[in-house]
């Protein structure tokens, strides 16, 4: 039988979602946990990958067990084995052929900058002293619509198979003293949304015009956008799955 589970954690403490040779990744706690409930070796198959420092408010995973008799029970339990920083909210059957990568249609990633000091968002926001131009930061932010080549927001030398991803929205939001950043896309590329990020506020800072934000794009190379904004402030929010997948 095959699960999805729905993870959230703060990732200040790990390497990333990936399993690492030599430093802590979430991936690696979780599977540890569910091994020692389960009693059986457990791999998990996550709907991608988040970097060092980055956070999750929705993460999926999937994971094969012969049965799962009891599943808000094995979620208390699994729950109870796990630190305070990682979580699991569902457990869910799916079909054997579900995939948690390759059949998710939509990724939502949310970036948190806080405008004023705040000791309770040092670790879970970037902070900034001078509010940007706002207006024009979500014209840049619309310039990133529709499918087109994101090579120039993309980590150099990532091999991957295209850079194309189809962006359906980006918008920047300002809540009491927190700049909010949303975007959804059927893919990222790795550090894409960090990227995105930092250039955007070089357009709302004027260091970058709108002009130059179109060159950098056709461009497809990633020394002539801004620098990442740091991990802390990054948080995959949302992963879309067709229903069919899912058992009831």
């Amino acid at each position: 039988m095959r699960y999805f589970i729905e993870i959230a954690y703060n990732g200040t403490l790990y390497c990333g979602w990936q399993r690492q040779p030599n430093a802590l990744s979430v991936q690696q706690v979780l599977e540890e946990a569910m091994s020692v409930f389960l009693r059986t070796p457990i791999t998990v198959f996550a709907a991608g990958r988040t970097d060092a420092g980055v956070h999750a408010r929705q993460l999926f995973a999937h994971f094969d067990f012969a049965e799962l008799e009891n599943i808000p029970e094995t979620l208390y339990r699994i729950n109870a084995l796990l630190p305070s920083d990682i979580s699991i909210s569902s457990i869910k059957k799916v079909t054997d052929q579900a995939h948690a990568r390759f059949n998710a249609t939509t990724r939502s990633y949310e970036y948190q900058i806080q405008l004023s000091k705040n000791p309770f968002t040092t670790t879970l926001a970037h902070q900034i002293h001078k509010k940007p131009d706002l207006l024009l930061m979500n014209k840049a932010a619309s310039m990133l619509l529709g499918r087109q080549d994101f090579q120039c927001f993309s980590r150099s030398n990532t091999q991957v198979n295209t850079f194309f991803c189809d962006v359906t929205m980006a918008r920047w939001e300002l809540q009491g003293s927190t700049l909010l950043f949303s975007i959804t896309a059927d893919r990222f590329l790795r550090n894409m949304v960090r990227a995105i990020v930092g250039t955007l506020l070089n357009v709302g800072f004027e260091k970058t015009s709108l002009e130059e934000l179109s060159v950098i794009i056709d461009s497809k190379d990633r020394s002539s956008a801004g620098s990442s904004a740091p991990a802390k402030g990054l948080y995959l929010t949302k992963v879309s799955y067709p229903q069919d997948i899912f058992i009831t």
